[in-house]
């Protein structure tokens, strides 16, 4: 296997382990039962961790030249695990505030250290395919949630005899082991060097301003919004969905209905980081042949009209595919942003503009986790109809300033 190759598996690897973050719609109805918080309380957590990740990334994906990627990574990587030790103590403890400060700061900066230094690092090396390298990359962030749901978080769940506490402890001590072990492996190529650029300031501020970037920061927040909308509460809106099509008088206290309908919001959001990490992969290879900003065109409309089916569904089976296609167009975003990116800026700017655009990843992880929560505490029933018509409405802002952008390339 050639170097690069080697690089771009084990920065493959290392996102799978950070992408488990994916995974929090399998926690989030059980931590709001065991510690009596609502919807919305609970959603924190996970929404300032995707924050603190994408404000993270800013920073890291500009201080790459600095630090290299494999300091950065390896430290993120022990971070990302230190918030899960936490978050560990905070469910035993049932503090609020422990679980926001460890799984959302702490584990929130790990991840944006760790995250945006492989796909750098990765577009460093392949001059060309540049879609098909990096969407490889980043596939394996989504594959993160299968990950969690289908094989460590049973396994750990199993081990501690359904002790939540426990199995972020168990967690945590594996990330900690692996992710710094992948991480080591990163290192850019020789005429990328770090010492060669450590004195050079890069000027990013002029470009933040600009109209493209504030475009194309715009439409990847509001993928962003769509995709979480599912990620942060699809287990709990399929299960409501199946609680209404259950026999009248079902007891949903009943130990054997709650394992029922956790094991269906499992294979859900396995199945649905299936698409999200194939997603990064297929739309960064089309992305190659159809260009970038026609890709993101394809991604809205299709997400446009997904969400305008939504509002209609009701069957489960229905609304699962349907997700899984949501799901596929919000990886896809990912898998198109450091192409579009690069291709936007150049090689040399790559980092730290990407990790600039990245901070659209922080307000989308607010905004769409805390529309569902605010629906589901405030409108039990209809939570999903309405969160539906917003992410639909914001799609189609965001289709109407694709077909708007102009490439900065030819504007100048």
């Amino acid at each position: 296997m050639s170097k690069k190759w080697l690089i771009a598996v084990t920065g493959t690897f290392t996102h799978l382990l950070l992408g488990t973050v994916y995974a929090w719609s399998f926690f989030q109805t059980p931590i709001t039962r065991f510690a009596g918080w609502n919807n919305a309380q609970t959603a924190w957590a996970f929404s300032l961790s995707i924050f603190m990740l994408g404000v993270t990334s800013a920073w890291a994906g500009n201080k790459m030249s600095v630090y290299g990627p494999r300091r950065l990574s390896m430290i993120g990587g022990a971070l990302y695990a230190l918030g899960y030790l936490i978050s560990g103590f905070a469910l035993a403890r049932q503090s609020l505030f422990l679980l926001y400060f460890g799984f959302g700061i702490i584990g929130g900066i790990g991840l944006g250290l760790a995250y945006v230094t492989p796909v750098a690092t990765v577009s460093a090396w392949f001059t060309q395919k540049q879609g098909l390298a990096t969407g490889m990359v980043v596939m394996g962030f989504g594959f993160g949630a299968l990950v969690m749901s289908k094989l460590l978080a049973p396994l750990f769940l199993k081990l501690s005899d359904g002790n939540l506490s426990t199995t972020f402890y168990y967690v945590g001590a594996v990330m900690i082991v692996l992710i710094p072990a992948l991480a080591s492996f990163l290192q850019l190529p020789k005429n990328d060097k770090p010492q060669e650029t450590i004195k050079e300031k890069i000027p990013i501020a002029r470009y933040i301003k600009t109209k493209p970037f504030v475009t194309v920061w715009l439409i990847f927040m509001i993928n962003i919004v769509a995709g979480m909308i599912f990620i942060s509460f699809q287990s709990p809106l399929l299960q409501d969905m199946l609680k209404i099509r259950m026999p009248a008088g079902t007891d949903f206290s009943d130990a054997g209905v709650v394992a029922s309908l956790a094991a269906a919001g499992a294979t859900l959001i396995a199945a649905s980081s299936i698409f999200n990490g194939l997603g990064r992969f297929v739309w960064g290879s089309i992305s190659d042949k159809i260009g970038r900003m026609p890709t993101f065109r394809i991604l809205l409309a299709l997400q446009t009209v997904i969400f305008g089916l939504l509002i209609f569904v009701r069957h489960p089976v229905v609304f699962s595919v349907l997700v899984c296609i949501v799901l596929l167009c919000y990886g896809g975003g990912f898998g198109v942003l450091p192409s579009l990116t690069k291709e936007m800026y150049g090689s040399k700017l790559m980092p730290s503009l990407y990790g600039a655009l990245l901070t659209a990843w922080s307000v989308g992880g607010i905004v769409g986790p805390q529309v569902v929560a605010f629906m589901k505490d405030n409108y039990a029933d209809k939570a999903g109809l309405y969160a539906f018509v917003v992410g639909g409405g914001l799609l189609i802002v965001g289709l109407a300033l694709s077909l708007e952008y102009k490439d900065p390339r030819e504007a100048g």
